[in-house]
């Protein structure tokens, strides 16, 4: 039986009550007052949490604009800091810091006072080997305790991290490292994955000689590797170093606005974007996030333990949202290595299986995730117990109803009749969301209940009007205190600039189209890029797939809109059929029906077609625009970067389909 549960944010509401005499009679209120009073509310999450300063700050939001808002001036902090206040608290609790487990069964098990003392002996490695403030640290690594580690010790001496995932192809992990000039690198020399050893150092050494900013090199060494290549530090020795100043280590008090990692946009039609956010601005976003999420101290009153999961590899913006589970105090509990089995696949119980064994509360992945998960039919009463999963985290792309719906009931038939689904969906840009859940709103299946707090999103039409109950464009029409501080290599802004505000000056565009309804729930329908545009009525990609999908018989689908002169549309629809399924006559028909019942005719495909498999990019969005490239004629190499695709491989199907002169055009310019 589970103690009585109050969420995070009911938690926040009542000290507004008490310290504040703010009382607001429903979500909107208070989400109303977190946007119209953004120095009120912004003040508000740091005395709620505790933060401190060795010196005053002078407001919240000193200076109101977009981009270049001014957060908190004086003000002194630090992303490591905000972990380690919670080592006696959590130790007291017999709480663990991280969980981690590979795939091939391997565990550890680290303590707070652990994390902290590892964290102390690499920074001083760091220090001897020249980092200083401001210098730009690379890590080539997985999803591993040490990965956490080399990040919490860079920047507790305010060096600033970038990370790039080993499954990540050369040209990818080089295009973006190039643009941070990192002095050092951090690699590993070899992986296991799909189970499968791969043997990395030959990769480490082309970073070596491709990044010549590098001085020094500190490897993690892995029997995966079949060779020995030299280094200037190891790892394991650098952790496990024997000095009294680790005991005595703080980390540095560092301006609110100083640099704190290097993110980078996904790169598939072009030179990724290097973006740069501050301490202070990522850790009040998530303060503000972790109300809506519900994620916080599981040492608290009424409270039962959290332990916090959200697959991700090191290459995706989630992996940084997974650690930030240490900032609020919680376990998190991570995994390295395929999704889908270590088999190679496809085995969609091994996460549930992985969150059985560990006790997770919190269970998140991509929506593609649980997708696949239906499509499997899956038992998950088989998987070991998964009672203690209170919430289910989706986020990466649209998450169907139908999947939400199975998920549902299949937890209902696990006993668990009140689980929660967590649908958010933010950015890699500004590493915050804008739409997200409230664990004690309804739940609407393929929708997220409502705006996150502080975020003052809207959907606006094309003259820059907010709509309700309408699709429009998703803006945010005042600042967040984690929206990038630079990009890098932009020196005059101007590429920051046109990322965001070039369709509406001063309000924020992110590029997907969005509808907000009269009860604050919110549907995303895909990138606002990859609009399908029928006759003049438009629609987001996601409402076909969520019609679709729901067939037995596929696994998977991908639509694109080639426009052709003399014809303003033809809809191709691409579908992965299950296995031992053709897709005939029959099952286009089906199709057709399915699109036609639940959409409109009018968004019927002109051609459907079997593909093998659908490219992603490395976060888990379809590309939907290069291949739409692709087949209208440009080059291969030039509508996407392989290297930065989930699966470098799936575009090469689409480019021989483009080759064979199937999407050629007639005379009168009509689909071939």
């Amino acid at each position: 039986m589970r103690p009585a549960y109050v969420s995070q944010l009911r938690r926040y509401q009542a000290w507004l009550s008490r310290n504040r005499g703010l009382d607001f009679q429903n979500y909107e209120a208070l989400w109303q007052w977190s946007v119209g009073e953004p120095n009120d509310f912004w003040q508000s999450l740091w005395d709620y949490h505790g933060m401190t300063s060795p010196t005053p700050h002078s407001a919240a939001l000193a200076e109101e604009r977009m981009p270049g808002a001014v957060w908190f001036p004086g003000a002194q902090v630090n992303y490591a800091r905000e972990v380690f206040r919670h080592v006696d608290a959590a130790t007291a609790a017999g709480m663990p810091a991280i969980i981690a487990e590979n795939e091939e069964g391997a565990v550890r098990e680290t303590s707070w006072t652990g994390l902290r003392r590892d964290v102390a002996a690499f920074a001083l490695t760091l220090r001897d080997l020249g980092v200083t403030r401001g210098d730009r640290v690379a890590a080539y690594m997985p999803n591993r305790t040490e990965t956490i580690v080399a990040f919490l010790a860079t920047i507790s001496i305010g060096a600033v991290w970038s990370v790039c995932a080993p499954d990540m192809g050369p040209q990818a992990v080089i295009d973006r490292f190039r643009q941070i000039g990192p002095c050092i690198l951090i690699a590993v020399d070899g992986i296991h994955y799909g189970g499968r050893a791969a043997d990395r150092s030959a990769m480490v050494e082309t970073l070596r000689a491709e990044l010549p900013s590098v001085e020094r090199v500190i490897l993690l060494r892995t029997p995966y590797a079949t060779g020995t290549i030299p280094a200037d530090a190891d790892f394991a020795a650098s952790v496990a170093r024997e000095d009294a100043a680790a005991d005595d280590f703080e980390p540095e008090w560092l301006p609110f606005d100083h640099p704190l990692w290097v993110l980078f946009s996904s790169g598939t039609t072009g030179m990724p974007k290097a973006m740069v956010h501050s301490h202070g601005g990522v850790l009040m976003a998530g303060f503000a996030g972790s109300k809506n999420v519900d994620v916080g101290c599981s040492y608290e009153e009424n409270s039962f333990g959290e332990r916090f999961h959200w697959f991700s590899t090191t290459g995706w913006v989630m992996w940084n949202a997974q650690v930030g589970g240490l900032v609020s105090g919680t376990t998190i509990c991570i995994y390295d290595g395929s999704p889908n089995g270590p088999k190679g696949g496809p085995d969609w119980t091994t996460l549930w299986r992985f969150a059985a064994r560990h006790g997770v509360t919190y269970f998140g992945a991509g929506a593609a995730f649980y997708g696949a998960c239906m499509k499997a039919g899956i038992g998950l009463a088989a998987c070991g117990d998964l009672a203690r999963i209170r919430a289910l985290g989706t986020t990466g792309s649209p998450l169907p109803p139908a999947v939400q719906e199975w998920g549902t009931r299949t937890f209902a038939a696990l006993g668990t009749p009140d689980i929660w689904w967590s649908n958010i969906s933010g950015g890699t840009d500004f590493c915050a969301n804008l739409v997200s859940g409230n664990r004690d709103l309804p739940l609407q299946p393929g929708r997220m209940q409502c705006r996150q707090l502080g975020s003052a999103v809207a959907a606006w039409n094309d003259a820059g009007e907010p709509v309700i109950g309408e699709m429009g464009e998703l803006v945010c029409t005042r600042p967040l205190p984690s929206m990038p501080l630079y990009f890098l290599n932009d020196p005059d802004g101007e590429r920051y600039r046109s990322s965001y505000f070039d369709v509406f000056p001063g309000v924020w565009r992110h590029g997907d189209w969005i509808r907000i309804d009269a009860d604050g729930t919110c549907v995303i329908f895909g990138r606002s890029d990859a609009t399908i545009n029928r006759h003049g009525v438009r629609l987001g990609t996601s409402e076909i797939y969520s019609a679709v999908e729901k067939l037995p018989d596929l696994q998977d689908s991908m639509l694109v809109d080639l426009e052709y002169l003399g014809r303003d549309s033809c809809l191709v629809l691409f579908v992965v059929p299950r296995e031992g399924t053709r897709v005939d006559d029959c099952l286009r028909q089906r199709i057709g029906e399915a699109i036609r019942s639940r959409v409109s005719p009018r968004f019927l495909p002109d051609r459907i077609i079997a593909a093998p498999s659908i490219p992603y990019t490395l976060s888990g969005k379809k590309l939907e625009i290069p291949v739409r490239r692709l087949l209208l004629g440009h080059p291969a190499d030039k509508v996407a970067s392989r290297d930065a695709l989930a699966d470098p491989g799936a575009l090469d199907w689409y480019a021989a389909l483009a080759a064979s002169g199937s999407f050629g055009q007639d005379a009168a310019g009509n689909p071939a």
